[in-house]
């Protein structure tokens, strides 16, 4: 294999501790592979002397299968790529069998005890009420962000908002119950191996003779506890070398620390830097735009990308004015090239998936979706206006009336509520609503509006229907004025009902749009099957991943970057919009020769801005 001058440099790194930054396609994973090889084969190095440490499993069994097609025969003694999970568990497992403890993980859904139920549970005993999916996934990355980081649930408050009533007890009640029962789950897996680690000399100085190589690959990923394991275990031989970008680093929501990178030096005084600059996966053009935009984040090592490849097309920035025309864009082009398994469709938010599969589908377009548990499917914006919709076809449906009464115009209040349920089956609910003793003019004028609303709403189609239910029926404001206190932002709430109008604006009743969903719901959970389609994905989920053709959806500001972000950035808080602007640098360098960059002039029935980060790019003057 033909190796560059950089890559040889790292690659004949033997002792004490190295860093090596690498662009987007320098050849990270094949450095790590021939390093090892070099220990191997030049120094005498055991295999089981040498601990290679990767992020996740598929990473961990793409290096093993690269090692064996390279170096198969070289040693009897198998070489091994471990996740920090998977490493951080054999420890446990000693441990454990050493002081007869038997622990248990509550990472399956299928099984009892499982964190998911363990946590409904804590929630609703402590607050009363039932949690929702949307805040079960902020408390699960909360309480990670907590261990990964080493911080107490009150430092993580004092610079977190969370829409979590009553966190700090939740979070002790379950790190209490976990540890009486001794219950694991991922996040303890890192801490309670950190805290062996601590303890028990005998084991600490087992692993730290065991192996006296130690490799990191994706260094940028690492957690403050993950890297806290790795150092204790290399010291104090400080054989480790860690293959990393700091350009690449967008995890800190799971805990990544890209400080322990930029302080490496400080870390380890005798720690060598090595660069690899070389880009072997995109065009010149691809490339030397993005060595540009990255260079405005100041968090970062001053390094170049140089690319080995020439030029090809241009960037395209593409200006649409609408959802629909950047769909219909992207149809065009893909009939236009064809070789869908060779292209994907990024986006910083997976709702913006859901108008994608849906014009795919439409054109008959294959298509593999790397995130197939979409949430919008069973959200409750989607329930609530089903329940308009049935209300609308069957007056008299109590429970349907009683889920939405309080989302719409009429001011009815729990007292109307009792008594439309306490005369239950009689007639339409807004005709037991007219029916009431000492009703004034005031409500009796608001009962008949939505008696007329929703005879109106009966015979709409589901696209009309969608718009009478959010303005003439009131649902928009009822969204207005509670999406906050769900943990949403009014724009991600419009944004469902935008994507719900996209799919029912051919369709003729609510049974079609029903029908519609649930189909388009199997087709997302069967595209795993798809070899050879458009790939869709996250920014966050495609990286390490590289296509010919790519094209970056809704880059408009308040999306990608985030509004939040963009309201710390103006607080003079650079870090976010650093990660965000890195973000969008990893979504740009997954293109090996076509990048199309699509904005908008309107969504959810108002003006949009760019992306900033367009902004930025265009006056690089590409």
């Amino acid at each position: 294999m033909n190796l560059s001058i950089e890559q040889k440099k790292a690659i004949c790194h033997l002792k004490g501790p190295a860093l090596v930054l690498a662009v987007p396609g320098a050849g990270k994973t094949t450095v790590l592979i021939h390093r090892t090889a070099n220990l191997i084969l030049n120094h005498n190095v055991s295999p089981e002397s040498i601990l290679s440490i990767t992020f996740s499993r598929a990473s961990a069994r793409d290096m093993e299968e690269r090692f064996k097609k390279l170096y198969g025969d070289i040693t009897q003694i198998p070489v091994h790529f471990s996740t920090i999970h998977s490493f951080s568990y054999s420890i446990i497992r000693e441990y454990a069998f050493k002081n007869r403890i038997r622990y248990a993980l509550i990472e399956d859904e299928n099984n009892e005890p499982n964190k998911f139920s363990l946590l409904k549970k804590i929630y609703f005993t402590v607050n009363k009420s039932q949690i929702t999916e949307e805040r079960l996934e902020t408390l699960l990355n909360s309480i990670g962000y907590i261990k990964n980081m080493m911080i107490t649930p009150g430092e993580f408050l004092n610079h977190n908002k969370i829409d979590i009533k009553n966190f700090e007890d939740i979070f002790t009640i379950y790190e209490s119950y976990k540890k009486s029962n001794n219950l694991l789950d991922f996040d303890d897996m890192l801490t309670l191996c950190l805290d062996i680690l601590k303890q028990d000399k005998h084991i600490l100085d087992k692993y730290r003779s065991r192996f006296d190589y130690i490799q990191v690959d994706e260094g940028q990923d690492t957690s403050k506890v993950q890297m806290e394991i790795i150092k204790t275990i290399a010291h104090p031989k400080n054989n480790l070398f860690i293959v990393a970008d700091d350009d690449q680093s967008i995890y800190s929501f799971r805990g990544a620390y890209p400080r322990g990178l930029l302080n490496f030096r400080k870390t380890y005084k005798d720690g060598k830097l090595f660069f690899m600059e070389t880009n072997y996966r995109s065009s010149k053009n691809i490339v030397s735009v993005c060595n540009n935009f990255i260079k405005v984040n100041k968090l970062r090592y001053d390094k170049n990308i140089i690319a080995a490849n020439p030029l090809h097309e241009p960037i395209k920035i593409v200006k649409v004015k609408s959802v629909l025309d950047q769909y219909e864009y992207i149809i065009g082009e893909l009939k236009k090239h064809g070789d869908y398994s060779n292209t994907a469709i990024l986006y910083r938010n997976n709702i913006s998936s859901v108008g994608i599969i849906e014009y795919l589908e439409r054109n008959n377009i294959p298509f593999y979706v790397k995130d197939v548990k979409l949430k919008f499917f069973n959200h409750w914006v989607l329930k609530d206006i089903f329940d308009f919709f049935m209300l609308a076809k069957d007056t008299s449906n109590v429970e349907c009336f009683e889920n939405i009464y309080y989302k719409m115009n009429g001011f009815i209040s729990k007292n109307h509520l009792s008594h439309v349920k306490a005369r239950r089956g009689e007639m339409s609910v807004f005709d037991t609503l007219l029916d009431m003793h000492g009703l004034n003019e005031f409500y009796r004028k608001n009962f008949l509006d939505l008696k007329l609303n929703f005879k109106k709403l009966s015979q709409m189609k589901p696209y009309e229907g969608i718009n009478h239910i959010e303005k003439a029926l009131g649902y928009e404001d009822y969204l207005k004025e509670n999406s906050i206190k769900f943990g949403y932002t009014f724009d991600s709430v419009k944004n469902m009902l935008t994507y719900l109008k996209i799919i029912s604006e051919p369709l003729n009743t609510a049974d079609e749009l029903l029908i519609r969903l649930k189909y388009l719901n199997h087709t997302i959970s069967q595209s795993v099957k798809i070899k050879k389609g458009v790939t869709l994905s996250t920014v966050h989920s495609a990286k390490g991943l590289e296509f010919d053709r790519v094209f970056m959806v809704d880059l408009i500001d308040g999306e990608f970057p985030p509004a939040n972000t963009i309201d710390e950035f103006n607080k003079g808080n650079i870090e976010f919009l650093e990660e965000e602007r890195r973000l969008f640098y990893v979504g740009m360098t997954r293109a090996k020769k076509d990048l199309f960059l699509i904005t908008l002039d309107n969504k959810n029935e108002k003006q949009v801005k760019p992306s900033r980060f367009l902004t930025e790019l265009e006056n690089l003057r590409f």
